[in-house]
């Protein structure tokens, strides 16, 4: 029986190891189930989106950097606002492989519950710098309604 000095890998980096397999840890613990439609985004990407309401109206305002406008869809379905679209990958032509990539590419779909009745006829959606804006007007029995009191 002959003994063999073990000896280490060319391309051995630990250090370098672990921190992809913390970075690939935090990156599935960033993404929490049930939190009203992020878990796609484990499957592949979802925008981030803020949903604003006022009196007579919902906004919702999603982040969409680096897209072209037709390249957004937009649905509204029994109480559901549904945002779609994708992404296309850019490529970098002959600068050679990236070293870092963490932007996100290709399909994407976020559904958003909307708490109050919205006129479908009435929405209206707008794209600049990389934001998407859906405007929602509330219908008239949504609305709050203000209440006279009067003096016996």
């Amino acid at each position: 029986m002959r003994l063999m000095r073990w000896q280490r890998p060319e391309n051995w980096r630990p250090f370098e190891q672990l921190t992809n397999l913390r970075e690939e840890i935090n990156r599935l613990f960033d993404v929490p189930f049930g939190d009203g439609g992020r878990e796609s985004e484990f499957f592949g990407w979802a925008p981030a989106v803020d949903l604003y309401e006022s009196k007579d109206h919902m906004v919702v305002k999603a982040e969409l950097p680096g897209m072209n406008k037709d390249d957004i869809e937009i649905s509204l379905h029994e109480g559901s606002l549904l945002i779609s679209g994708e992404r296309k990958f850019e490529s970098q032509g002959d600068d050679g492989d990236a070293s870092r990539s963490e932007r996100f590419f290709g399909r994407f779909q976020r559904s958003l519950e909307l708490p109050k009745p919205v006129d479908p006829n009435k929405v209206t959606a707008t794209y600049r710098d990389g934001i998407l804006t859906v405007t929602l007007p509330k219908t008239e029995e949504s609305k709050p309604k203000q209440i006279t009191v009067k003096a016996d």
